[in-house]
């Protein structure tokens, strides 16, 4: 799995100290508020969990699994949400915990709907905010890392349902998924998705 990785870009300290920051962060903003964790499956999996133990306030936690892709590697541009949320929002302050910013396309879609349900409040924190233009727009309140636009994996991303646990986020060779582009199977979900 490892030698599937053709550089590092973020380590396992460097996101372990950015959770912790992130967390500090929303603990000062969020005060007196009424927290919603709100994270998009798969693959913001790790990031919440973590980010959740990094906040020192009460808080809830719930997901929603939303896709534009399909089995493709590019997004069809009709976004259906496959997993809704357990219950109402109108008195949350929902914070919204991707794990990866990509078109905004989905996000965008996601925060459309949110808005309709008449949160108190509704905000994005994000671990990686790729260096691209969007296809939509979108601007996350709290942002990990920004990153140059590559096809990256680990810690929750993925390419084909694997490569979600590695410790740290690493680009993807391109030799790995160049051959796999039209098997269904071979799919990178969660950086493509946003």
């Amino acid at each position: 799995m490892h030698e599937d990785i053709f550089k590092i870009l973020v380590t396992e300290q460097q996101l372990r100290d950015k959770v912790a920051e992130l967390g500090e962060r929303i603990t000062q903003d969020y005060r007196d508020k009424n927290l919603l964790l709100l994270g998009t499956l798969k693959g913001a999996v790790p990031f919440i969990g973590d980010l959740a133990r990094a906040i020192n306030l009460p808080l809830e936690i719930d997901y929603m699994a939303i896709s534009s892709y399909g089995n493709r590697t590019q997004s069809s541009g009709v976004v259906r949400i496959m997993k809704d949320l357990e219950g109402p929002i109108d008195q949350k302050d929902v914070l919204i915990v991707e794990d990866i910013i990509d078109s905004g396309h989905t996000l965008h879609y996601q925060m459309d709907v949110l808005r309709q349900r008449k949160p108190m409040s509704l905000r994005v924190c994000t671990l990686l905010d790729k260096e691209r233009e969007r296809v939509k727009p979108v601007i996350p309140d709290y942002v990990g890392f920004r990153i140059p636009d590559h096809f990256v994996v680990g810690y929750g991303l993925d390419y084909a349902q694997r490569y979600r646990n590695l410790p740290y986020i690493g680009i993807l060779k391109p030799t790995v998924y160049e051959d796999d582009t039209e098997r269904p199977e071979a799919r990178h979900q969660s950086p493509l998705e946003e």
